[in-house]
């Protein structure tokens, strides 16, 4: 039961696309797929194409790119029964070097955590380049539903992570990343998600990445852990129909 449990379907790439590539997800294996929206206008779009059935929607804003993100607490309040998380939402210290920048992150984070606890929804986690100090502010504010999206933090983090019950979703450029090997190697498989993040990180640097290349991801979890991918598939999808509370047959 593939699950991917993050990308972004109302991505420019994808624009009049979204049909075709659902289908071709679909043929692949694929059973389900969480969009995430960046801001209030791209939420909305994102609630548009959610069909409950293969579509799932989660509503967020990129760390780096924060204004208005009032409006996007405003949706998340109104259509808190329609979407399966909160996310992404979190830090990014790769693309903001200024502390004061830095300092308005770390309030507005605070402020998605508190609403995911209010509303029990889980948290899809940006963490790039801030996976440390990502999590100590979870530890901090207790967050107990929690997705690492394509953690690049060192693995020892992760690992106190796992204690607290805190998924980790691996993209499809693990075929090309020594640190989510190392990522996967430590965690257990009962704290692992597939996820595409699509169209960005492919398994194949410069290409467009697509949901269903989450085979790419299963297929490295399946060798680094030495179990057969189809446990690796029934074992995230259970995960992912858990955590995000899915309907799906057969999971």
């Amino acid at each position: 039961m593939l699950i991917d449990v993050h990308c972004h379907l109302t991505a420019p790439e994808f624009e009049e696309r979204i049909a075709d590539i659902v289908k071709k997800s679909i043929k692949t294996g694929v059973k389900a797929m969480i969009t995430s929206g960046l801001g209030y206008e791209d939420g909305l779009k994102v609630l548009e194409i959610s069909d409950y059935k293969i579509i799932y929607p989660s509503l967020g804003v990129s760390p780096y790119a924060l204004e208005n993100y009032e409006l996007v607490i405003d949706l998340i309040n109104r259509e808190s029964k329609r979407i399966v998380a909160i996310g992404e939402v979190g830090l990014d210290y790769w693309r903001v070097r200024d502390d004061e920048e830095r300092d308005r992150q770390r309030r507005v984070f605070n402020e998605f955590i508190e609403l995911s606890k209010s509303l029990d929804l889980p948290l899809i986690i940006h963490s790039r380049s801030a996976g440390k100090y990502a999590l100590e502010m979870l530890f901090e504010r207790r967050a107990e539903r929690v997705i690492m999206h394509a953690f690049d933090g060192a693995a020892k983090h992760a690992v106190k992570a796992v204690e607290r019950g805190y998924m980790f979703s691996i993209p499809p450029s693990i075929a090309r990343s020594q640190q989510k090997r190392n990522l996967v190697k430590r965690i257990p498989l009962e704290n692992l998600l597939l996820e595409s993040d699509s169209p960005a990180l492919p398994p194949v640097a410069g290409q467009i990445n697509y949901p269903w290349n989450i085979v790419v991801s299963a297929e490295w979890i399946s060798r680094i852990k030495g179990v057969s991918i189809e446990e690796v598939v029934k074992t995230t999808g259970r995960n992912a129909a858990e955590i995000f509370d899915l309907r799906i047959s057969n999971v």
